[in-house]
């Protein structure tokens, strides 16, 4: 899998908090929620996503897991990123906790956050 990297969040608040900290530019696709089958096909579809590098960046909450499960299912290939269960949601982390989540996965962060 050499394709272009893709990170996969659940919300508009969590693209753009994960855009502030990245030192690079990624390609960022909100789901908005869960996924039905039609929506998750054209996602595949309309991103390439069996050909490039997937990540999943989810809430660690019910409609999170639900969500990173049927991507799982879909995008066998992809990494999942955790974040703190402490935090539950994406848009609640902290820039440093997050800049550090992404740095595991070998992302460009912005060392202002790694603090």
């Amino acid at each position: 899998m050499d394709g272009e990297r893709i990170v996969i969040v659940e919300g508009i608040t969590d693209k753009r908090k994960i855009k502030k900290i990245l030192a690079e530019d990624i390609e960022i696709i909100c789901t908005h929620g869960t996924l039905g089958i039609e929506r998750m096909e054209e996602l595949i579809y309309d991103y390439n996503l069996d050909e490039r590098r997937v990540y999943i960046l989810v809430d660690e909450d019910d409609s999170g897991y639900k969500l990173r499960k049927q991507l799982s299912a879909e995008l066998p290939h992809a990494v999942h990123i955790y974040i703190d269960k402490a935090f539950r949601e994406v848009a609640a982390t902290p820039e440093p906790e997050l800049a550090r989540a992404l740095l595991n996965r070998h992302f460009k962060v912005k060392s202002i956050y790694l603090i």
